[in-house]
């Protein structure tokens, strides 16, 4: 009988805690370090496969991806090395998506054609502002030409290439919202990550912000607009918002986060990493240690995990239900059903339809394009008490 996780998938996340930088905005488990022993790193990559792989034997592996931190500062021949042993210990399929995220100030062109050989056929690129001025004020080492000739190495060297920008920043308007948007459509480009920039606390935009001194900010309406301006002109170029913040060209969607809005089981790897993996018929949400020198020395030890805690049916459906509502194409109701016990309460779903914030047509619950500018409000509705 086939485990709930099947209608996913099976993919592998690969995190590098690594960065030459830490920019102001980020919240991710990204770290400055002035050594790397690489082959020590890489031993503990290794070893924590060889445990997971115990756990996952004969699944068809679909896709790896490299996040970080800043992957494209691994050793290229790091890289060659786990994705050998990732053949070596799981079945792959034919067309298994590999990607490794890049930021344009560690790209070289020969680097990635060893990235390449080494396996990889996918990158995503952070690349965040076309101008210069709005590259500072995020923090970014890089300046845009140098975004624009890393990207013209990436698409000489893989087929496929992502890249990522952030929008609603300091002082933005629509109308130059609205150039830099076409302007990186133009760049041949068949996936994009479109991302309102968001203040999160802990970080140094977060502690400015506190101050008062992040000033600039857009207000809530200026921000709607530049989310609905923005799946106008993707649209008009051919580029599908198959979730929430993602466009891609059909057949260009990144496989890999499709695992997770699909809510199929991912392994992860690396200081910081999560997973959600069904063992013994058992879905189980599972974290590594966050500190990149805690991690290694567990990993050496036996196991990098911090956390290893069962998820039951109804927990397992509403994440479900968060996941799967950002896909354009929706959740099967009937999978939820199995996951909850019950269907989604009928007043809910009815009065949310009749706002013409969700549609339930052919047993798809499915969120708007008006819904999905109020995504967070609609799920609290559905998952309200």
């Amino acid at each position: 009988m086939a485990e709930d996780w099947q209608n996913g998938g099976f993919g592998l996340y690969i995190h590098w805690p690594f960065c030459q930088a830490k920019c102001p905005y980020c919240d991710f488990n990204s770290h400055v370090a002035r050594e790397i022993d690489q082959s020590r790193w890489l031993r503990a990559y290794l070893s924590e496969l060889d445990r997971v792989a115990e756990q996952t034997q004969s699944r068809v592996l679909q896709t790896v991806f490299f996040g970080g931190g800043t992957p494209s500062l691994m050793a290229p021949e790091s890289v060659a090395a786990i994705l050998e042993r990732v053949r070596r210990l799981w079945p792959t399929a034919n067309d298994m998506e590999t990607t490794l995220e890049a930021n344009p100030g560690s790209v070289e062109a020969g680097r990635f054609r060893a990235y390449r050989d080494g396996g990889v056929n996918r990158i995503s690129m952070g690349i965040q502002a076309l101008n210069d001025r709005d590259l500072q004020r995020l923090g970014r080492i890089h300046t845009v030409d140098e975004a624009k000739a890393a990207f013209d190495i990436a698409r000489d060297t893989f087929e496929r290439v992502s890249f990522d920008l952030i929008y609603a920043r300091q002082d933005q308007t629509m109308e130059s919202w609205t150039a830099e948007l076409r302007e990186a459509l133009s760049m041949a480009i068949d996936h994009l990550s479109l991302y309102q920039l968001t203040v999160e606390q802990g970080t140094a935009f977060g502690d400015r912000y506190n101050r008062g001194k992040l000033r600039g900010l857009p207000e809530d309406d200026l921000a709607a607009d530049m989310y609905e301006i923005t799946q106008e002109i993707c649209s008009e170029y051919g580029l599908n918002p198959y979730e929430v913040s993602n466009f891609a060209r059909i057949g260009s969607e990144s496989r890999h986060n499709q695992i997770y809005w699909r809510y199929g089981d991912y392994a992860g790897i690396g200081p910081g990493a999560h997973a959600r993996l069904t063992i013994g018929g058992q879905k189980y949400a599972i974290e590594t240690w966050r500190m990149p020198e805690k991690w290694l020395a567990a990993a050496e030890a036996g196991n990098g995990e911090s956390l290893c805690e069962a998820i039951d049916r109804s927990g397992q459906a509403v994440e479900f239900l968060l996941m799967g509502l950002r896909l354009s194409e929706g959740i099967d109701l009937l999978r939820y059903e199995e996951l909850a016990g019950d269907p989604p309460a009928a007043d809910k779903v009815k009065a949310l339809r009749e706002l013409g914030m969700i549609s339930d047509e052919n047993q798809r619950l499915k969120v708007t394009s008006q819904g999905r500018m109020v995504l967070n409000a609609v799920l609290a509705e559905l998952l309200g008490g």
